[in-house]
């Protein structure tokens, strides 16, 4: 089992900033892919932003050029650096960790309420 514990999100208005913060108590799969999706009201849960462990990143086309993820393997935690937000960015933020080639993630965190609106 991984348990994954998600920091960082809050209220933020249009146009700011937030961290969020997602440390894996283990890693069990190697390589492997953390990442963060969300889910809004009403809607399904997609894919923000994947990055494996040997550094590829991918994004969401609607959070190209806002949103930066990024790892640090040896303490198995993963961070996404939320600029320029948009209240379309409000959602509920899921931690994801599993396979690099696996269709979905293996494992989820708790998740964290991200709220853009002024």
């Amino acid at each position: 089992q991984v348990q994954l514990v998600e920091s960082g999100g809050g209220l933020v208005q249009p146009g700011g900033s937030l961290r969020l913060s997602c440390a894996a108590s283990r890693s069990i799969f190697s390589p492997n892919a953390m990442g963060w999706y969300r889910q809004a009201p009403g809607k399904e849960r997609e894919l923000v932003a994947r990055v494996t462990s040997y550094g590829s990143a991918e994004y969401a086309d609607s959070v190209k050029g806002r949103f930066t993820i990024s790892r640090d393997n040896a303490k198995k935690t993963v961070y996404l650096q939320m600029n320029s937000l948009k209240p379309e960015d409000t959602a509920v933020y899921y931690c994801s960790y599993g396979r690099v080639y696996s269709p979905s993630p293996s494992y989820w965190g708790q998740g964290t309420q991200v709220t853009v609106s002024s």
